[in-house]
Formats: structure tokens, C-alpha cells, sequence
């Protein structure tokens, strides 16, 4: 294993420490590492330094960069799927967080059931309540959830959030954390590389840092 380029490192420390201060078992959060539009020269050295899941924003370039590689990562879907990306999101991906709305859920079903395999996702919460951003609003997350489950057979692992960035993410994530308690949900995909540990302190499982490991995004 090749020793962790120095960002990469400081974020692994950053999260044990978190996890620590917050009374939690080491380990007991998962690092997403958030790869969409990175060049894959900034992507090598943190997989060869033993990184294992990753998250990518779009089905076609996720494919593009880690198709030869595909065996060797847990690959999380983290931006918005259209219905029409589902089949190929459902064979490429190993979790899918984007889970929002009816429509989407209906088709995730059909192609659990005609590609015979078992889909993780986690529904995506618009806790802000931002017009312009993806996720099931707080009070109709209940519902969606218990549709999920009961209409369309899936069994969401989790939620996952993106707070306001004019906000405090701490009141976000409480809500987040409220809402998959009183549902029966473990996982709480929460935080980036701003509020990482926050979210860490407020029961986050697994966090999506890519800034914080990679730089700047290189905007295509």
C-alpha cells in the first residue's frame, strides 16, 4: 500500500478524531471519497493509499473512469438520477443515495427485479426545503419512506442530506438524524469537506469529502 498522499491523511485523522470525540467506536464512519471531475492523476495516489469507496455524480462518467477498475472500490451514486440513467445506475453502482420520489422508486424497483440484483440506497433529504435542490421534503419523508418499503419492496439503508450552504449544517443534520430514528434507519450519509465533523457529532455513518482530499474541482 502506498503511503497517503498528505490531504487524504489529514482527512482519515480529522475523522478519528471526530468519531473519538464524539464517544463512537474507531471505525465507525465510513469515508466516501468524492471523485466526480477529478483528473484521475489526483484520484491514483488516495486509491493506492487504500481508499475503497468512492462517489461520483453521473452514471456515464462514473463508467468512463471505473469500469477497468471496478472490482477493486464500493462505487455510491451521490448526485441526481434521471429515470432514465436507473438501469444503467442500478448494474454500475453499488449504492445508490439519491433515492427522491415516486417515479424514481418505481423504476429502481422494475430493474432490481428484471437485473435479479439487491439495490442499497439511501432517500435523499432536502432538510433546507431549497427549491432548486433534489430531495424529498422533510414532512413527506415519513411517507416516502414507508412507499419505498411497502409500494416498490426497497429497504432504504439510510438518508442522506446537502444543508443549505448559507445555513448551519449542525440543525440539518439533527433533522436528518430525527427522521431516520423514528423510520428504523442505521445509515446517515451526512457531511462534507466543510461540516464533516459536525455531521460525525450528530451520528453521521458515512461523510462525502472530495475537496478536502482532492483540491478544487477541475470544472470540464
Amino acid at each position: 500500500m502506498a503511503v497517503a498522499p498528505p490531504a487524504y491523511a489529514d482527512v482519515l485523522a480529522r475523522i478519528a478524531r471526530a468519531v473519538q470525540a464524539a464517544g463512537r467506536p474507531a471505525g465507525d464512519v465510513t469515508l466516501v471519497a468524492v471523485s466526480k471531475v477529478q483528473p484521475w492523476e489526483a484520484i491514483a495516489p488516495v486509491l493506492a493509499a487504500g481508499q475503497k469507496v468512492f462517489g461520483e455524480n453521473r452514471v456515464q462518467e462514473a463508467e468512463a473512469r471505473w469500469t477497468e477498475r471496478r472490482g477493486e472500490i464500493e462505487l455510491r451514486l451521490i448526485g441526481p438520477l434521471q429515470t432514465n440513467k436507473a438501469a444503467d445506475a442500478v448494474a454500475f453502482f453499488d449504492v445508490i443515495e439519491t433515492l427522491d420520489r415516486d417515479k424514481l422508486a418505481r423504476v429502481l424497483a422494475d430493474q432490481v427485479q428484471k437485473q435479479g440484483l439487491r439495490l442499497r440506497s439511501y432517500i435523499q433529504v432536502n432538510t433546507g426545503e431549497e427549491p432548486q435542490k433534489a430531495g424529498v421534503l422533510p414532512a413527506d419523508a415519513d411517507a416516502f419512506i414507508a412507499a419505498c418499503r411497502k409500494t416498490y419492496s426497497l429497504e432504504p439503508e439510510g438518508l442522506m442530506c446537502i444543508p443549505p450552504l448559507d445555513e448551519p449544517a449542525g440543525p440539518h443534520f439533527a433533522l436528518l438524524a430525527k427522521i431516520a430514528e423514528r423510520n428504523g434507519l442505521a445509515k446517515l450519509s451526512m457531511g462534507m469537506s466543510d461540516d464533516f465533523e459536525t455531521a460525525i457529532a450528530f451520528g453521521a455513518t458515512s461523510v462525502r469529502v472530495g475537496s478536502a482530499i482532492f483540491g478544487a474541482r477541475k470544472q470540464t
